[in-house]
């Protein structure tokens, strides 16, 4: 991806979830904007109307009511190529069902799978590989 990284999205409809691991970004990274959704239809929404700031990084949750994340994946991937081509996805999920992980690589937009919760190792093993520092 090669770009610095500057806004960070959370779609998961736990607010727990949500709140615990915007403290964990902010703890690796002050200065990086965490946008929260509580669901991937509002996700899609907020990128739909090319508000900014551009998230970067998209953490999407699979198991949510109404639009679960493979029902995003689908609709982002119809979303125009320039905003996919500025965004990575990572899956961030309870579930470790070898099926779930298969599925995930099946998309190429998903570029890892982790399962929670975010730890700082993780969000510097993440930045490391796909964003300039």
């Amino acid at each position: 991806m090669n770009t610095k990284l500057r806004c960070i999205m959370l779609i998961d409809d736990n607010p727990h979830d949500n709140f615990f691991h915007e403290r964990t970004i902010k703890k690796y990274d002050i200065n990086s904007i965490v946008i929260s959704k509580s669901s991937g239809t509002e996700a899609l929404e907020y990128l739909k109307s090319q508000k900014e700031p551009h998230s970067d990084l998209i953490f999407l949750d699979i198991n949510m009511p109404g639009m679960n994340g493979w029902e995003f994946l689908r609709e982002y991937n119809l979303l125009d190529e320039e905003l996919k081509s500025r965004t990575i996805i990572v899956m961030l999920t309870t579930s470790d069902n070898p099926n779930d992980i298969a599925k995930a690589k099946k998309w190429s937009v998903v570029v890892e799978y982790i399962t929670k919760p975010l730890t700082i190792e993780m969000m510097q093993e993440i930045s490391n590989r796909y964003f300039i520092q």
